[in-house]
Order: C-alpha cells, then structure tokens, then sequence
C-alpha cells in the first residue's frame, strides 16, 4: 500500500515578493500565462470553475480560458447545465489555475455576466465541426439512460448537416466572462512556507498584499 500521508515535495523552483509583481493583477497575470505557454504545459488554460447552488453547496469543474482582457475572464458552455442554472441564480464564482510544472497556482474571483449572442457566436462557428455538433447533442448535465442516446443525436445531426460548413449557434449555449475583484497569485516554497501576493480591488484601484502561507 502507498502511503499516502507521506507523499511530497519539495518546492523550490522560484521566489515571488511584492516588488516583483506588476500594478495590474491583469498584467501579472499575462505574465504567467505566457511562462506557462512557453514551459509547454499541458493545457495551460485549463482552470477550475467553482460556483455555488440553492442549498448552499459548492461545486466545481474543470472548463478552458477562451480569452482574457482587463474586462474579465472568458469562457463557454451550456446554459442549462449545473453551472449553468447556479451561475444564472447566484452570480459569484471562483477560477484556479494550478501549474505543478512551475509549482504556481492563481485564484480569482468575481461576478459572472454572460457574453453577447454575437460574440458566442463569432467563437462557436472557430470550433471544429465535431466541437458544434456535440453542443447541440448534449443535454449537459440531464439523466440520460445511455450512451446510445448521444451517439444517435451526433449520427443524426452529422446526416442533417453533412453539406454545411458550421452548425447554428444553440440556443442555450454560450459565453460568460467573470469580472473579477480578486486575485492571489501562490508561488511554491521551501518548508511549505509559501509567498502569496493578492490583489484586492477597491473603489477602481487594485491594492496588494501579503498572505501568510
């Protein structure tokens, strides 16, 4: 058996004090985005989605970054899926980015607004032709008694759409861009004693801060 309570490491790889982080959260966070690109990890944009539904219990997800400005944080799904329904009730919700490779994580949080109809469509006619047909397919987070059910929804829908380029843009699916007013960028450290840097937002203004590990 592994032991489970002894598996660790050591992290070691770099520093983060105050005075290296950018005045902009946004930028600072560029920063590391890119330096993720470059060291060539596996879906670098991959983050955690965590929202919150009616009975008060949290619930998170794996979704990909779409794109990113000093507006927010985009990305796309179904409307009527879990996070769906709980972002349309209660319009919080948390990211985290999580790059063992360079031993960062990056948390941020903010209000969820959905994108506008033309803009999820400018971005659902870029996806592959097999990403489109799979929107339409999926009844996202439903029961459903089997596989086959899906697989006969493709089959049909690639039959009615063999000759076109793209599918429609689904009525129920779509973008949503969180806004943030917090971030904590976390740099791995030797002894578990951590650098954390956050950023706070306050009448327009962005003000920094340590955090204890």
């Amino acid at each position: 058996m592994i032991d489970i309570a002894a598996l660790r490491r050591t992290y070691a790889l770099q520093s983060l004090n105050e005075s290296d982080v950018s005045v902009s959260p946004f930028e600072q966070f560029k920063h590391w985005f890119d330096e993720a690109i470059s060291s060539q990890i596996l879906e670098p944009n991959a983050m955690t989605l965590a929202t919150v539904g009616a009975n008060g219990r949290p619930s998170a997800r794996i979704v990909l970054l779409k794109g990113f400005d000093e507006r927010g944080f985009v990305f796309f799904t179904n409307y009527e899926s879990r996070k769906g329904a709980e972002m349309a009730q209660y319009p919080n919700a948390a990211l985290l980015f999580c790059w063992l490779e360079l031993e960062r994580q990056i948390r941020i949080e903010g209000k969820i607004e959905k994108i506008s109809r033309e803009d999820s469509e400018a971005y659902f006619v870029s996806r592959p032709k097999g990403s489109q047909i799979g929107a339409w397919a999926s009844p996202q987070s439903q029961v459903i008694s089997d596989r086959s059910i899906l697989e006969k929804k493709q089959a049909d829908l690639e039959e009615e759409y063999k000759d076109a380029p793209v599918l429609p843009l689904p009525p129920n699916w779509g973008g949503y861009v969180l806004r943030p007013d917090y971030f904590e960028f976390w740099q791995g450290r030797e002894s578990r004693l951590h650098d954390r840097i956050a950023y706070q937002l306050a009448e327009s203004t962005w003000h920094t801060s340590r955090l204890a590990p």
